[in-house]
């Protein structure tokens, strides 16, 4: 088991065995005042089972936290199933020509697990001066269902980071109730990975999605990208791979590829249960001056 969203100071990872107590004797100290105890840390994590998929079924017996190393007792753990506002960010470049109807059908089937209280848009890119919402957000699967069945595959220079720019854009000032408690924000990008020409670079655009408190969740179509790598460069498939993840990790979302026959309902199921699933941990935080306090 590991954990998704990379934190400052404090590790949270799952595991499922206990560690061996170490027993000692020790002169009992002499009885002295209670420190007044300080109040408990808590941090928001999505956290995985294996091969990263989605762990929903986590208890707090589960999960240990580490503040530099050092293990934090864990004093509450709630499971969140939250509502979610997010939008599907399709690539319909002619590098995808050959898979445009799994890429839709992917997409399709993240609508069928909305729930109510759940909303979408649909954002079609291509190139910087290709990339459209071709569905504003709405709770509507079948209105969403046929943005979707528009889409058509064209040619143009990909740009991936501008389309993701513009969806975090449009999502942080459009979501029903933005940043509110129980509301998570989300993008869903369906690609290659590939990115030929995008105006933005990936520092700003994950700038703009930590800010507005975005997850990205990927579903990466990379087995057809050319994987041959030069003296320096990478090859097609290891910078659209090396990208996807960058985004993910960065936010606290994850990648999935479908790569192989498969493939392609196991991911956006995993997708559809990740992008709503939540927890609060909170532990004990270190003692004044002890390590790892702050």
């Amino acid at each position: 088991m590991r954990y998704l969203r990379r934190l400052p100071r404090a590790l949270v990872c799952a595991a499922l065995m206990c560690a061996a107590s170490a027993v000692g004797f020790a002169q009992e100290p002499s009885p002295a005042a209670p420190a007044a105890a300080a109040p408990p840390a808590r941090v928001e994590v999505t956290l995985t089972g294996g091969k990263g998929r989605a762990a929903p079924g986590l208890t707090k017996e589960d999960v240990r936290v580490y503040v530099d190393g050092v293990e934090r007792p864990v004093v509450s753990f709630e499971k969140e199933a939250q509502s979610v506002s997010y939008g599907l960010v399709v690539d319909n470049s002619g590098s995808l020509r050959s898979q445009i109807g799994r890429v839709v059908s992917a997409a399709k089937f993240l609508v069928e697990w909305n729930r109510p209280g759940d909303e979408a848009f649909v954002l079609r890119f291509v190139s910087s001066d290709n990339i459209q919402v071709i569905q504003t957000l709405t709770a509507d699967k079948s209105t969403l269902d046929r943005a979707l069945d528009s889409m058509f595959v064209q040619g143009g220079q990909t740009a991936l980071l501008d389309a993701l720019y513009l969806a975090g854009e449009y999502l942080t000032k459009n979501a029903s109730r933005a940043g509110a408690p129980g509301r998570s924000l989300a993008l869903v990008v369906v690609t290659d990975g590939e990115d030929r020409k995008s105006t933005h670079k990936a520092a700003e655009v994950l700038k703009l999605l930590k800010d507005g408190g975005v997850r990205v969740f990927c579903v990466g179509f990379t087995a057809e990208l050319d994987n041959q790598q030069g003296f320096i460069m990478k090859g097609k498939r290891g910078a659209a791979k090396e990208l996807l993840s960058k985004l993910a990790e960065e936010t606290g979302g994850r990648v999935f590829y479908v790569e192989q026959d498969g493939q392609l309902g196991e991911a956006a199921g995993d997708v559809a249960v990740s992008i709503r699933t939540r927890y609060a941990v909170g532990y004990a935080p270190p003692e004044p001056g002890g390590k790892g306090a702050r």
